[in-house]
């Protein structure tokens, strides 16, 4: 998502996934570092960030900021050093998400954890897009916002993430649709159809995951199913 918020938010509905215990930190996208303020003011804080003038306001408030996107910068960091990454609404905008994976795996410490949100592509106000006026017109913000290069849905994401080496600690719908039309249609079709479609109620997913220990090279562990 692409808005002034993506820079200035602090993303607090994302501070309840943290894990109890980190020092080292990396966030990727890290925008102007608002989100430092739900992290422990004792933990060391890097991040990336392409925009040159949110980095610079970062810099008051991080340890260390590097100017620019991950996979420019990705050789200037350490391996096996961090214990926590977060990267809140930036793999949508990756060229290639299963390179960044892969490529954090060998950032994160044997039992570090990537903390983060993606936007839901089957999201209630996107399929009325597609479905009902038979479109797909790119916008400046949300799920279908002109500079996210990928798109995930619960299922799809789920999947990636497991395909990748990780152990699915949390996984939740975040910012649910707020308007009482769609909290109508979503009950209905929600029941005509035994509850099937409950993930189209959610903007974005937010996710915990762990690195799976002593697992190595792409798709690796593909074991992952609903409720496990």
């Amino acid at each position: 998502m692409t808005s002034s918020l993506y820079y200035h938010g602090e993303r607090p509905e994302i501070a309840p996934l943290l894990p109890a215990d980190y020092q080292t930190v990396l966030e990727v996208g890290c925008g102007e570092g608002n989100f430092s303020r739900n992290l422990k003011p004792s933990c060391e804080i890097w991040g990336c960030e392409p925009n040159e003038q949110a980095a610079k306001v970062a810099r008051d408030k991080l340890t260390k900021v590097f100017p620019g996107k991950y996979q420019d910068i990705e050789g200037m960091l350490p391996d096996q050093y961090f214990d926590l990454v977060i990267c809140n609404d930036v793999i949508e905008h990756m060229t290639d998400h299963d390179w960044f994976f892969e490529s954090i795996l060998k950032k994160m410490k044997p039992s570090g954890v990537l903390v983060g949100s993606i936007p839901n592509m089957r999201h209630i106000r996107t399929l009325h897009q597609l479905i009902i006026k038979k479109d797909w017109q790119y916008q400046n913000s949300l799920t279908l916002d002109r500079t996210h290069l990928r798109w995930f849905t619960q299922k799809s994401l789920l999947r990636t993430l497991n395909e990748h080496g990780f152990t699915i600690e949390q996984f939740v719908g975040i910012n649910g649709t707020q308007s009482t039309i769609n909290h109508i249609l979503l009950f209905f079709i929600n029941l005509v159809t035994f509850w099937q479609h409950r993930d189209i109620e959610h903007l974005q997913f937010a996710f915990r995951v762990r690195r799976t220990s002593g697992l190595t090279g792409r798709y690796r562990h593909k074991g992952w199913r609903s409720g496990s």
